[in-house]
C-alpha cells in the first residue's frame, strides 16, 4: 500500500523524510493532578501513546526532544491568570517518570510556549539534517500549537499527533485540531493519529 511518505519519496526522487519528535511539557506540574497547573484527566490519558511514540523513536533512531518550561519565580507570565509552574530546579519542572528522558535525548528549556522561541532547537535540528518534526504533549492550544506554527516558520515540515496531545478541556483540544486539519499549509503541516504515523513510517 502506498503511503503519503512513500508517495512523496517518489515525487522527490526517493528523498526520505528525516524526522525528530518533540514532546512538550509532560511535566509533573501539568500532568500530576495535584500540580499547580494540571491539565486534568486528559493529560494522563495520552501517556501510554507517548510511551509508544518514544518506543518508535528508540527503534527507528529518531531524535527525541523534550521541550520543557523552565521559568524563574518572577516570570512575566505569572502576571496573568497562570499560577507559577515549571519553576527552575524544582520537581514540578521535571518530566514525569513514565516518560523519563534518557541520556541521548535532547532537553530544551524554554521560557515561552514554543520550543523554538529563543532556544537553540532550530540550529540543532538543522545540524542533524532534520526536515520534519513530530509534535505531541500539552497543552494542545498553547505549547503544541505554538511549536507547530514555529516549526513551519523555521522551514520544518510538521506532523501533529492528535491523540498524543491534550488540553484541560477536550472541546478546546478538538477545536484546535480541527483548525490545524483545515490549514492551507498542508502538506507542510499535517495532523494524524499515532497509529497512522506508525503505518506511514
Amino acid at each position: 500500500m502506498e503511503t503519503f511518505f512513500s508517495k512523496q519519496n517518489k515525487e522527490q526522487g526517493e528523498i526520505k523524510l528525516k524526522l525528530a519528535a518533540v514532546i512538550t511539557d509532560m511535566l509533573n506540574d501539568f500532568i500530576k493532578l495535584d500540580g499547580p497547573l494540571p491539565v486534568g484527566e486528559e493529560g494522563p490519558k495520552i501517556v501510554p501513546r507517548l510511551q509508544k511514540l518514544i518506543g518508535i523513536c528508540r527503534k527507528e533512531n529518531m531524535p527525541l526532544i523534550y521541550a520543557n518550561d523552565y521559568l524563574p519565580p518572577n516570570d512575566f507570565l505569572f502576571d496573568s491568570r497562570m499560577k507559577p509552574h515549571g519553576l527552575r530546579d524544582t520537581p514540578g519542572a521535571q518530566v514525569i517518570d513514565e516518560l523519563k528522558p534518557e541520556g541521548s535525548d535532547l532537553i530544551v528549556r524554554k521560557r515561552r510556549f514554543s520550543a523554538f522561541f529563543k532556544t537553540d532547537l532550530d540550529i540543532t535540528l538543522k545540524e542533524w539534517d532534520i526536515d520534519t518534526i513530530v509534535v505531541g504533549g500539552v497543552a494542545t492550544e498553547i505549547c503544541v500549537l505554538a511549536t507547530a506554527y514555529d516549526g513551519i516558520s523555521h522551514n520544518f515540515k510538521v506532523i501533529v499527533l492528535e491523540d498524543c496531545c491534550a488540553s484541560r478541556f477536550r472541546k478546546r483540544h478538538d477545536y484546535i485540531i480541527s483548525i490545524l486539519k483545515a490549514s492551507p499549509m498542508y502538506p507542510l503541516l499535517r495532523v494524524m493519529t499515532l497509529a497512522e504515523f506508525k503505518q506511514e513510517l
